[in-house]
């Protein structure tokens, strides 16, 4: 019996996590398996993949072929070294304390570029929450500003207003004064106008008295 490892598909539409399974080659992809061998979750970030190591290399050694996508999860997760060591051990070129340790090695460098890995995106995370935050206050402090601009009184208006109307103020007088000094020289004429008549009447007299004279 011809027998595949692969994924079956779980979860709800747009957000899908598979098992991975050794099954038939000719049952349906999400049918009946033989052995679950680990859970593959692409949804987090770095995805989160278990796999059951020795239980995979079993059926790997018992003939079982990987598709494309779980050859390429086994390799991540070093099924397939540790099936290569094991290769390795059988021929006799290495003993399994050996093969043990060099898998072992190898896992621990792994975890580390995923320690890395993690820690560089939590640190992108951070940098990218304080940009944002950054932006905002920067945005508040603007509008906050505008507000208090929005707010204050148009002192320069009305400033220009009561220069106006202390220039009204100061014209006032100035013409008033214009009016009285131009009535005042009105009566001054008039007098000149009484003395040039009171001759006339005066003389009146004198004619009469020469008259009577005569």
């Amino acid at each position: 019996m011809p027998v595949k490892i692969r994924l079956q598909r779980h979860g709800k539409k747009g957000k899908p996590f598979y098992w991975i399974v050794a099954a038939d080659s000719r049952a349906k992809r999400d049918g009946k398996y033989l052995e679950k061998l680990g859970i593959y979750n692409p949804n987090t970030n770095p995805a989160t993949i278990e796999v059951k190591v020795d239980n995979s290399v079993e059926w790997l050694n018992n003939g079982a072929q990987p598709t494309d996508t779980a050859r390429a999860i086994l390799s991540y997760k070093g099924v397939l070294l540790k099936h290569h060591l094991m290769g390795g051990v059988r021929k006799g070129a290495l003993t399994e304390e050996q093969a043990e340790e060099k898998f072992n090695a190898w896992i621990v460098e792994k975890e580390k570029a995923v320690a890395s890995k993690v820690s560089g995106l939590d640190k992108a995370k951070a940098d990218a929450k304080a940009a944002a935050l950054a932006a905002e206050k920067e945005i508040n402090e603007k509008r906050a500003a505008e507000a208090a601009a929005a707010a204050l009184p148009e002192a320069p208006e009305v400033v220009e207003e009561e220069i106006e109307v202390t220039e009204a103020a100061e014209e006032a007088p100035v013409s008033a004064l214009d009016a009285a000094v131009a009535e005042a020289k009105g009566e001054v004429a008039a007098p000149k106008e009484v003395v040039e008549e009171t001759p006339k009447e005066e003389a009146a007299p004198e004619a009469e008295a020469s008259k009577e004279e005569e």
